[in-house]
């Protein structure tokens, strides 16, 4: 039987592709450092998975985690545009350092695939829509920037050492287990909690700026079908749900959910923040037959019912 490994698989996304693999029967390897994961993430498979607590920057570590390991889909970040703003040299040294030690262990080991968690972030501010692999990239914050070196060195490694690698460019992944108590936290995760509590959404700008909101169960399945797709290796490919919504447009939906009438506050727009995105996924579909299963209000809804029931716990001890 084929071994996962998930870099990162106590963080939001990477728990999420570990309740799937471990629903799916398959043997899982978990490695975090917890810098930004949980391990309240673990708990509903914590004896069924084989956990190892390390940093990616470790080498000599990470090597020996790597071997017999057949899939790496590899989640381990600091996943951050305001993040890495103010403090460029650690997300380099997690995104771009250890992506590479990834990388190395993983042709060393003989692993047969990485699966790379890529960012739409790279795509930076330009006006084209929607946004297509084969354009420009033009970053404008350290976190677009470093997870697009991430994206060369996977295909450097594919084209060199024959390690055969996928990427996947995320666009505003949301669902449960984000975390909302994070200053850098995802803007749905905020507006959500904030709004259950009766709290008005705080909104970085005019509103207006809009985004290709996509639902985990969407990035899971991403993964899952890039782990053994021949037509992907090599590639870069945008995951997301190929439509954009505006942060005023979310903040009614979500007044509309929770029964509320909550107008948001607007504060100056930050920094690194990009105006619109929203992906074209005709590549996705042709090289990995994926179409996203859960659309917007229908993650949205799933999403709101998981943060109800997260607030309920003493002390928020999901996290």
């Amino acid at each position: 039987m084929s071994i996962y490994l998930v870099t990162g698989g106590a963080g939001f996304i990477g728990s999420n592709i570990v309740d799937e693999l471990v629903n799916q029967g398959t043997t899982v390897r978990v490695i975090d450092n917890f810098s930004t994961g949980h391990r309240e993430n673990l708990q509903t498979f914590q004896n069924r998975v084989d956990f190892r607590e390390l940093d990616i920057c470790n080498l000599a570590d990470l090597k020996e985690a790597v071997e017999g390991v057949d899939y790496i889909l590899h989640q381990a970040a600091i996943p951050s545009v305001p993040r890495s703003v103010v403090d460029p040299i650690s997300s380099h040294n997690a995104d771009v350092t250890g992506t590479l030690h990834v990388l190395w262990a993983a042709k060393e080991a003989g692993v047969k695939r990485v699966v790379y968690a890529a960012s739409s972030s790279a795509y930076g501010d330009s006006e084209q829509l929607p946004k297509e692999e084969a354009m420009r990239v033009r970053p404008i914050s350290p976190y677009g920037l470093m997870k697009y070196m991430g994206e060369e060195y996977c295909q450097l490694f594919t084209s060199l050492y024959s390690l055969e690698t996928v990427s996947l460019r995320y666009f505003n992944v949301f669902g449960p287990r984000q975390d909302p108590t994070s200053q850098y936290s995802g803007v749905l995760s905020r507006f959500i909690t904030a709004m259950i509590c009766g709290q008005r959404p705080v909104i970085f700008g005019d509103g207006e700026q809009s985004r290709d909101f996509t639902h985990v169960s969407n990035v899971v399945r991403a993964n899952l079908l890039a782990c053994h797709s021949s037509k992907a290796v090599g590639e870069v490919h945008n995951v997301a749900c190929g439509e954009r919504i505006t942060l005023n447009k979310v903040v009614e939906i979500l007044n509309r959910l929770l029964g509320t009438h909550l107008e948001p506050v607007y504060e100056p727009a930050r920094t690194g923040d990009i105006r619109h995105s929203m992906a074209d996924i005709k590549r996705a579909k042709t090289n990995l037959n994926y179409s996203p299963t859960v659309g917007f209000e229908e993650g949205l809804r799933q999403t709101v019912d998981w943060y109800r029931d997260y607030l309920k716990r003493p002390k928020n001890k999901a996290y």
